[in-house]
């Protein structure tokens, strides 16, 4: 059992939820939030999440990235502790689980309104897809330097903005601001992923971002992420300010100061690897002081 707990990376799970925990606060300081739906919101996105890192784990050993010169944690299927078929059957299992997650999510939000159902399901079955597809299957888009997008996406405007209308059942364009700043650190995360895994994923022919530019151009894309990210932040917060609590998102930035001067100096892969957790619960914090800030005003 401890291999599969390991194997579902659960110091990921924290990034998962500040996405969807920036939708649901949003969300309340609008007046709308709602408990039942942020339970189902919570558990299809934590489903979601331990699908994606199955499939990951899966799709890398198949394709190489987790050989001898990764230096990051060792991953299930490449270490030979769970196997092919076993890690393929619970690829199944947890895709299955999200759309049973996702349907009773949608229900509980919308009833039964055919279109709006419809639309929802739809894109349920495409973050499965996502998910799955980032970097198993024949063509995997994570190795063709795709996956940065694909996170802006899923865990910036579906992840908020989607959530967000699951409590309010309309769509605020101004939301545009936190869910692209949530976004961007999401994908902070994967660069610092990528830039420790820049050798070994150039070997496998994994042509992520880093590998496409090079580390010193993706140090001064990382810098870009984070500084953008909290500059749309703190745009948001001033264009609906009305309370000094509202700046207490300020608290996040040394935070995001001290992972992005990590990517510069640390050009060791294995001193990288704690900055991944570091950044995924930066971006956390963020969202909490984002969300408390915004209620208290």
């Amino acid at each position: 059992m401890k291999h599969w707990v390991k194997a579902f990376r659960l110091r990921t799970l924290p990034l998962a939820l500040a996405s969807i925990g920036m939708g649901a606060f949003l969300a309340a300081s609008a007046g709308k939030f709602n408990c039942g739906v942020f339970a189902l919101c919570a558990l299809t996105t934590i489903l979601l999440q331990v699908l994606s890192n199955l499939a990951n784990d899966y799709g890398d050993s198949v394709h190489g990235a987790d050989g001898a010169r990764r230096t990051g944690p060792s991953r299930a299927v490449q270490s030979g502790v769970i196997s092919l078929k076993a890690m393929r059957n619970a690829i199944i299992l947890f895709s299955a689980l999200s759309l049973l997650s996702g349907i009773g999510l949608i229900y509980l939000a919308f009833g039964w309104s055919p279109q709006v159902f419809g639309f929802f399901l739809g894109l349920g079955v495409l973050a499965i897809l996502a998910a799955i597809t980032y970097t198993a299957g024949y063509k995997p888009y994570g190795y063709m330097g795709l996956g940065d997008i694909s996170v802006l996406i899923f865990f910036g405007f579906v992840g908020v903005m989607g959530s967000a209308y699951l409590y309010e059942q309309a769509l605020k364009w101004e939301y545009l601001l936190p869910a692209i700043s949530t976004g961007l650190f999401s994908v902070g995360v994967l660069n610092v992923n990528n830039i420790r895994d820049i050798d070994s994923d150039k070997e496998a022919g994994k042509i992520s971002i880093p590998v496409r530019i090079g580390r010193t151009k993706a140090v001064v894309y990382h810098w870009f992420l984070l500084g953008t990210g909290f500059a749309l932040g703190l745009t948001y917060v001033l264009m609906n300010y009305t309370s000094y609590w509202q700046l207490i998102i300020v608290l996040a930035l040394p935070g995001l100061i001290k992972n992005a001067k990590a990517v510069k100096q640390h050009t060791e892969s294995s001193k990288l690897d704690p900055f991944l957790k570091q950044m995924a619960l930066t971006t956390l914090l963020y969202v909490v002081l984002f969300g408390v800030g915004q209620l208290i005003a």
